[in-house]
């Protein structure tokens, strides 16, 4: 076998731009549904199309990519369907804001050429995502790249709202909605972010009409009480009995309206009393609806006072508030103004404060659909993962409201209804009518609103399959084998597709949900531009490379537990890249014009070889176990573990003897096993370190198939050898504690040390004889001398460990200046205690542990511990070194 060299240094930018390049040229992910192989499909969560790579994309399609790539090795026939969503609000206003720069809104332009500019923008700038995907790694089939607006989609979502609407699942109606002043759009509920918010309650007198005395009300919205049509008190609230039935005045409005009793007021809250604005108030309009009371709307859809808000109309609503508490405090009304923490909804999109209010919109009734959805979970046709999910997951199904899913925005897909001018019939149909179903009419106009867009992407894994056509895919890949997602859209996305893939294709859209956890920063905060904090996945990428990142989002992806990212850990994971690479180095550059063993002997008679073979073979099950219950940290960790510090630390250590030397048996031995196991373990790191295990396995195998077409490893269980590792451990435990006394008495690595070792049994001697150049070559000794414990005294002037049934010791006479490594100890002895009292002094201050964040005094308390740690090693070796002093004064 002959290899090209393999340069010093991984150059990922060049590789991995390579690797991306011919994996899509040469379409290794295209999922053919005619395969006889068993089905395994993901849908990607489509990120938007105005979206750019984030962490949380990253880690995302990085998990997704992992699974896929694995189920490849294990025979799946698999397809992972990319694509992107329209992203209604958001695209509308990016394009928006570009031809403002001209000086143009798009009332300007009209419907028609707007909606020209946003595919305008589509076209240049809707790719930037999918081709950071690519880099990324994700092995998509792109050749069935998906756009929610496309022709095929377009037509499903039409064929979805008829058949809602005629089943009566659709409908249209008066009812209150959150509104976004900014986006000038409804709004459904969970697209409403609570924010605790810094606010004030007002305390404000309504007298009553009679002038014998007032009712005070609490709120912290006074510009609503514009709109008031009553005041509420509970039933059972002895302060307020004399006044239920009687009348107040509304103040600055001169208004009459009732003191009605209802039970939904709270008694504790602010006064007790409660202003009932059923206009702009959800509750309040429930109360307004069962007390038969006029609804006033005082804001309108712009955020402007209405002429309903009287001498107060044309005001911003900010605006309208300070003058309304300026007339109040003005007119004697204004009792008190308190500090007050509260939740206030805000767009999900522009963050803007939403405001409630009643309004003619589409919608779909949930409940019906809800409890397939919730039934599908229980009874296990899908799983959540983890199951912690799950009871959130029906807290929201089981207290869900029906959905409104009409936008008032232009770009998405606009509802197909038709009003008639002549019977102001409504007609609901997939194509364009010609006349109105009712009256046969032709005055007709459609609806300018469009469809809210998670109502289109709630269809995405039966409709980018070719649905309502009988296509192949469908029969092939639906049911989807897993989703995985963010927590944050388990209601947004999860629950519609749920509901949907029930309703329409009569089965779940998957089998598994796998929700994984937030990225955050080092400090456990969420990542935000205003903070700072943003780690972008783009420029680790350029600064460590591809695998580094994907490898660290991996290891750290442990179920229901966010990651706490920083730069360190991604740098720290490049040098696991390097290692991989340097480790592959070596063994190729020692297979160089080998015939490598075509077939690994089955047991071969060194103890080094037997125990990696062994160890690989727990591997191998570590791996399957892990990704098979979406334990990706696991797989990540075991990985790392069995690379660095088995295969390369020992093994490949072991073996230098062999691949150096003269026996010509003993060299193919270590060769073949050597390499076999690299080309292994790059197949097994393979799902999470795409491109240097690519790079790799071609160098190694010399052949044109890609890793991407490779089988997993094959298991071996008669390859377990349990005395095999049992006796490895000894040795190496042996190793490393020689290792360490060198370290502990600031030995240099070059000096090669005499050792004794004292063996409990014969067992123990025969194997440390037997394995006598392997304990002479890592420990780097000179002389060796092992015995049974009976046998030889313990040696003088010498440092030791115990293994299990081995004392080793390390002669000290001639190698250590005792004096002065006594005074160097005590030197950093003092050193350290001068740190960790400081630390600890800052621990004890009060001051410090009130004012100072969390993540600072965390820090703090590890450093003490780590401090006070080592300050116990050096002691120790102190205590060792003075009596090494007292036995060399003996004589």
């Amino acid at each position: 076998m002959s290899h090209e060299p393999l340069p010093k240094a991984y150059e990922f930018h060049e590789i991995e731009a390579r690797w991306v390049q011919a994996w899509v040229e040469n379409q290794n992910f295209r999922a053919d549904p005619q395969a006889s192989k068993p089905p395994f499909s993901i849908v990607i969560p489509p990120p938007n199309v105005t979206g750019q790579l984030h962490m949380g994309h990253a880690l995302n399609n990085t998990l997704q990519d992992i699974l896929c790539r694995y189920k490849r090795q294990r025979g799946f026939e698999v397809l992972w369907v990319p694509g992107t969503d329209h992203a209604g609000i958001a695209t509308q206003n990016v394009v928006e804001r570009q031809i403002a720069k001209e000086g143009l809104s798009r009332h300007d332009l009209g419907r028609e050429k707007f909606l020209e500019k946003v595919w305008e923008w589509k076209q240049t700038y809707g790719g930037y995502i999918i081709r950071q995907l690519k880099r990324l790694g994700a092995s998509c089939d792109w050749t069935r790249e998906r756009f929610t607006m496309d022709e095929g989609l377009s037509r499903a979502v039409r064929l979805v709202f008829v058949q809602l609407y005629e089943e009566g699942l659709i409908y249209r109606g008066h009812r209150m909605i959150n509104w976004c002043p900014r986006c000038m759009t409804a709004l459904a509920n969970i697209e409403v972010e609570g924010e605790e918010t810094e606010g004030r309650l007002y305390h404000i007198r309504y007298p009553l009409a009679d002038g014998f005395g007032a009712v005070t009300v609490a709120t912290t919205r006074p510009e609503t009480m514009l709109g008031d049509t009553a005041v509420a008190v509970h039933p059972e609230d002895p302060r307020y009995q004399h006044v239920i039935g009687k009348t107040v005045i509304l103040p600055l409005m001169q208004r009459p309206i009732p003191v009605i009793a209802d039970p939904y007021v709270d008694r504790e809250f602010g006064t007790g009393a409660l202003k009932i604005t059923p206009g702009h108030d959800f509750n309040d309009f429930d109360i307004g609806q069962k007390h038969g009371l006029e609804l006033k709307r005082v804001i309108g859809e712009d955020g402007i006072m209405t002429a309903e808000a009287g001498r107060y109309q044309g005001l911003d609503r900010y605006e309208c508030r300070k003058k309304v508490v300026a007339d109040l405090k003005k007119g004697g009304y204004l009792v008190a103004v308190q500090d007050h923490r509260h939740r206030v909804g805000h767009c999900y999109r522009c963050k803007s404060t939403v405001e409630p209010m009643l309004s003619l919109q589409w919608f779909v009734r949930t409940r019906p659909l809800a409890d397939e959805a919730m039934a599908a979970v229980r009874d296990g046709r899908t799983r959540i993962i983890p199951e912690k999910w799950e009871k959130d997951y029906f807290q929201w199904l089981e207290n869900i409201e029906d959905w409104c899913i009409s936008r008032q925005i232009w770009w998405g897909h606009r509802i197909p209804a038709w009003y008639c001018a002549d019977c102001q019939g409504v007609t609901v149909a997939v194509e364009d009518p010609a006349a109105c179903h009712h009256c046969g009419g032709t005055q007709l106009h459609q609806d300018n609103d469009v469809l809210d867009t998670w109502f289109s992407s709630a269809l995405w894994p039966f409709t980018t399959m070719g649905w309502p056509e009988k296509t192949p895919e469908l029969q092939k890949f639906y049911p989807t084998s897993v989703l995985v997602t963010g927590f944050d859209i388990l209601f947004f996305w999860v629950a519609r597709m749920m509901m949907m893939g029930l309703h329409f294709m009569k089965d779940v859209p998957f089998r598994d949900v796998y929700v994984h956890a937030l990225v955050r920063d080092a400090q456990g905060q969420k990542m935000s531009k205003s903070k700072g904090n943003v780690i972008d996945p783009l420029v680790m990428m350029d600064r460590y490379g591809t695998d580094a990142l994907r490898f660290t989002l991996t290891a750290f992806a442990a179920q229901g537990r966010d990651i706490k990212l920083s730069e360190e850990r991604i740098e720290g994971y490049r040098h696991f890249v390097n290692k991989i690479w340097n480790a592959s180095r070596l063994v190729l550059m020692n297979i160089e014009g080998a015939t490598l063993l075509e077939r690994l002997p089955e047991r071969p008679n060194r103890l080094a070889h037997r125990w990696i073979l062994s160890r690989f073979q727990s591997v191998l099950h570590d791996v399957e176990t892990a990704l098979e219950n979406y334990h990706f940290d696991q797989y990540a960790q075991s990985l790392y573990q069995f690379f660095w510090h088995e295969y390369c630390d020992w093994y490949l250590e072991v073996i230098k003897p062999d691949l150096y030397g003269e026996d010509p048996e003993a060299k193919k031995l270590a060769q073949s096993i050597a390499a076999t196991l690299l080309k292994n373990l790059l197949i097994l790191l393979h799902p999470v370190m795409p491109f240097v295990t690519e790079e790799l396995y071609q160098r190694l195998s010399g052949s044109a198939q890609s890793l991407t077409e490779a089988a997993f490893p094959a298991k071996e269980p008669w390859r377990m050898d349990p005395d095999a590792e049992r006796d490895m451990a000894l040795l190496k435990d042996v190793i490393t504690g020689l290792r360490n006394i060198r370290g502990e008495m600031n030995i240099a690595p070059g000096v090669r040390l005499k050792a004794v070792c004292l063996c409990a049994g014969a067992a123990e001697k025969n194997l440390l004889e037997t394995n006598r150049q392997m304990l002479v070559d890592l420990a780097r000794l000179n002389s060796l001398t092992v015995g049974l414990q009976e046998e030889l005294p313990k040696p003088r002037l010498a440092a030791g460990t115990v293994s299990s049934g081995v004392e080793a010791y390390v002669i000290l006479e001639g190698v250590l200046d005792y004096n002065s490594e006594a005074k160097r100890l005590e030197k950093e002895i003092g050193k350290i205690q001068k740190e960790l009292e400081g630390t600890r002094k800052k621990l004890a201050n009060e001051d410090f542990l009130r004012r100072a964040p969390a993540e600072v005094v965390a820090k703090e308390k590890e450093k003490a511990e780590r401090l006070g740690e080592k300050l116990g090693k050096l002691k120790a070796n102190r205590e060792r070194v003075e009596a090494l002093v007292r036995e060399a004064s003996q004589g």
